[in-house]
């Protein structure tokens, strides 16, 4: 794996999750070009297998719908790093502030992904959204 490889991949992931979580696209199915199935999501809340499509895109649309409805616009990157663990994974930490159009704050999160080239191509096998702090 290259780091700038996984940059460029993680940003595309960057552009339609924040597509869909304005509204400019409905399509969730395109986020399974991204996250592996089955995917690991570890919150403070607990953690969770999603074992197949229907779990994966059933969990997406719920984040999307909460961002809709709070007015989402933009993530701004407020820090982020790639660790190339080997050949075929990497990992992903960011931290984010989620914005309306107007610039106004909904949220912060700090989030590490689980990047790993799979027989179907590159996907997020894990998505852990750390503690708030």
């Amino acid at each position: 794996m290259d780091e700038d490889d996984v940059r460029r991949w993680f940003d595309s992931y960057l552009a339609e999750f924040s597509a869909l979580g304005r509204g400019t696209t409905d399509d969730v199915r395109r986020i399974l070009a991204y996250y592996a199935v089955p995917l690991l999501f570890s919150t403070d809340a607990g953690s969770v297998v999603l074992p197949d499509d229907v779990q994966v895109l059933a969990a997406t649309q719920q984040q999307i719908d909460g961002m809709r409805a709070a007015g989402y616009d933009r993530s701004d990157e407020l820090a982020a790093g790639i660790d190339v663990l080997n050949a075929s994974g990497a990992v992903q930490r960011g931290r984010f502030a989620r914005l309306r159009a107007d610039g106004t704050e909904i949220s912060r999160l700090e989030v590490t992904y689980l990047i790993a080239d799979l027989p179907v191509g590159r996907r997020i096998s894990a998505i852990i959204v750390h503690s708030a702090t």
